[in-house]
């Protein structure tokens, strides 16, 4: 569904995606991650056409994203953005029907999807005419979440969707995402620096360093066949943090 031939990025002068070629599959969800300043944003935002790569191409099903393709491209994606990116003046029905309006829906039309959408996020009717500022954290996700997903697209983008939440919600809505990802079967490409994040809702991790693809695959490989000692390291780091290593081997830095 997401094709980069060869793709780099530079600001001023400054690399920040290096030769990157990758390919995310129809209908999974394949998720980026790595350290701070990896190039995991930037590389999402060449996919939506925010930016356009200095060399190299990227395609959307097939069709090469440029300046000239790139509004109609981008009616095939939907884009959750991090800590929501909400209008705050817009109530959450403002919000999610956004686009909607902008592409000319029916009010019958618009009501429907919303309906379809609010069960299927779990997010409570009453809230629909609260502003961001009424809502919980994990409300205004499932608000931002409902946008990307109203007029349908066969692609959604997520920026550190969970970041920003405290662990308990943060939990739930990884469990709320897993199964909207498995029923819809869109294909879903998501940044995260939480590898158990990434375990658990991907399936293909991406990790990149200083604007590279080190390695790609499932958790598994990354655990089992690292590709370098660094990914070792960013592993053991993150299994730590969860207190979940046990006799994971080591090696050396290079």
């Amino acid at each position: 569904m997401i094709q980069v031939d060869n793709a780099s990025k530079s600001y001023a002068s400054q690399l920040v995606i290096d030769n990157v070629s990758m390919t995310v599959p129809r209908g999974e969800t394949t998720v980026l991650i790595g350290p701070s300043g990896s190039g995991k944003s930037t590389l999402l935002s060449l996919f939506i056409g925010i930016e356009v790569p200095d060399t190299g191409s990227v395609a959307i099903d097939g069709e090469e994203l440029t300046p000239q393709t790139a509004q109609r491209l981008r009616h095939k994606m939907g884009y959750v953005i991090q800590d929501g990116g909400l209008f705050p003046h817009l109530t959450a029905r403002g919000n999610i029907e956004l686009m909607a309006r902008e592409a000319g829906w029916t009010k019958s039309r618009r009501v429907e999807r919303l309906d379809e959408l609010c069960s299927l996020t779990r997010f409570p009717e009453d809230g629909l005419d609260r502003h961001p500022v009424e809502l919980s954290g994990g409300q205004r996700q499932r608000v931002s979440l409902m946008r990307a997903l109203m007029l349908d697209p066969p692609i959604v983008l997520m920026d550190e969707p969970l970041g920003a939440l405290d662990p308990m919600i943060r939990a739930e809505l990884q469990d709320d995402l897993k199964s909207i990802f498995q029923s819809l079967g869109k294909t879903v490409l998501l940044v995260t620096h939480d590898l158990s994040e990434a375990a658990f809702l991907g399936n293909q991790i991406i990790l990149l360093r200083e604007g590279r693809v080190l390695q790609k695959g499932t958790f598994r490989d990354l655990v089992a066949n690292p590709a370098t000692a660094f990914v070792t390291r960013f592993v053991n780091a993150q299994l730590r943090r969860l207190g979940a290593l046990k006799d994971f081997p080591q090696e050396e830095s290079q």
